[in-house]
């Protein structure tokens, strides 16, 4: 026996309209074609599926089981049909991307979620984590697209680099706020609260310190950006902090000035260069590099 889709098919939709007119219209064939396929159905299992009865199609004990199995098959591929379809359009898909800390409190979810509203079909699965383990993740193809702060760990990575200012961050009603631009003298005694001492911020807030003659005064350190920014809005002191945190924050009670000299933190957008980006991660790298280009900055 050697049954072809198209015969199920074509039982399939008799079925489901009861007529050959029906099933004609629902495949997109002739009627002639639908009640050929039918009978090639029919001389191939050996079995009348189908009884004539006021002009319909009713069918007989041995088709309603035969449906059974038939139906589960049709519809199968069905779907099958419209996620090729939907995959084509960009309407489905996963999107897998991973960025550091301070840009999953506000500007990732956002952009992810502006992205996915016309595609309601879509999967996303996305992580915060810190850059190392980004950078592991993409190279392993656990993620497509990670954000995260450089150096690059390794070679198998493609990278678009970014460098965006940090600016100063201090209470709202801190007298520092009457200065446009923030030094080192200006900052003297002041409180800084900080990142760990090997990250770029701490390292280079540090170094323009010493060059300036001026000690820094540390007085807390933590691990995230967001920790930083809670502390300043408590009245701890002021940090450094990148822009993305202070951006997408809606608490308040902080203001930003700038710091000279200009303390820039190098990040990057990384993909595998052995994994070819799907459809739908490449549209959306396109838009992230496209949302991230006002950030970059060069120090003046």
């Amino acid at each position: 026996m050697s049954l072809r889709f198209r015969q199920l098919q074509a039982f399939h939709a008799i079925v489901e309209t009861g007529t050959v007119t029906g099933a004609a219209e629902q495949l997109g064939i002739s009627q002639p074609g639908i009640s050929n396929l039918l009978g090639q159905l029919e001389r191939e299992t050996r079995l009348k599926l189908f009884e004539r009865s006021k002009g319909r199609l009713i069918p007989t004990p041995e088709a309603g089981v035969l449906y059974q199995e038939v139906d589960t098959v049709v519809r199968g591929l069905d779907h099958v049909t419209q996620a090729v379809i939907d995959l084509q359009n960009k309407q489905a898909g996963q999107l897998q991307v991973a960025s550091q800390h301070s840009m999953s409190f506000g500007f990732m979810p956002q952009l992810i979620s502006r992205f996915a509203r016309p595609r309601p079909d879509m999967s996303i699965s996305f992580q915060a984590q810190y850059s190392s383990k980004i950078q592991e993740w993409v190279i392993s193809g656990l993620f497509e697209i990670g954000i995260c702060e450089l150096p690059l760990l390794y070679d198998g990575l493609d990278l678009h680099p970014i460098a965006v200012e940090c600016l100063l961050a201090m209470p709202e009603d801190s007298p520092l706020a009457k200065h446009e631009v923030l030094t080192p003298e200006l900052l003297d005694g002041v409180p800084f609260i900080v990142m760990g001492p090997e990250h770029m911020t701490h390292r280079r807030t540090r170094e323009a310190f010493q060059k300036a003659g001026v000690p820094l005064k540390t007085r807390v350190h933590s691990h995230l950006f967001k920790n930083l920014l809670s502390f300043v809005q408590e009245g701890m002191g002021v940090s450094i902090l990148d822009p993305f945190v202070l951006d997408f924050d809606r608490t308040g009670g902080f203001v930003t000035r700038r710091f000279r000299p200009a303390i820039m933190m190098e990040m990057g957008v990384i993909t595998s260069k052995s994994r070819p980006l799907s459809a739908m991660g490449q549209e959306f790298l396109a838009l992230l590099k496209e949302e991230l280009a006002p950030y970059e900055t060069s120090e003046d």
